[in-house]
């Protein structure tokens, strides 16, 4: 896999780790339309200030988002680009789950 050349496992991990929490998905798509502050994305949900900063910090770690400062505020934008290769990386797997299951009918076929 193309993908899997330019990302080491632990950059890949990270990735995935970052989107496996609802939050921060939840975090990212709102980043993608927009570029709220981190102060606007707390006030969006039912934690704590700091724990809205850990989550957008983990999606900064995995190179999902970014914050610039505007002011004293930090604004939060998503990276498409680096969101691009999660998807690139599971149509991937998709083509070879589905190319797996056509093999799989080929020998059940057979097998009638």
């Amino acid at each position: 896999m193309v993908v899997l050349r330019e990302e080491s496992e632990e950059s890949l991990n990270q990735l995935f780790r970052a989107l496996a929490d609802g939050t921060r998905r939840d975090i990212l798509a709102r980043a993608i339309t927009e570029a709220p502050s981190v102060s606007e994305l707390a006030a969006r949900y039912e934690m704590s200030f700091a724990a809205v900063q850990k989550h957008v910090a983990v999606l900064q770690r995995a190179g999902l988002v970014r914050k610039r400062a505007n002011g004293r505020e930090q604004l939060v934008s998503t990276d498409r680009k680096r969101l691009q290769l999660a998807t690139e990386l599971l149509d991937s797997y998709e083509v070879l789950w589905r190319q797996r299951v056509a093999q799989l009918d080929d020998v059940l076929r057979e097998g009638e």
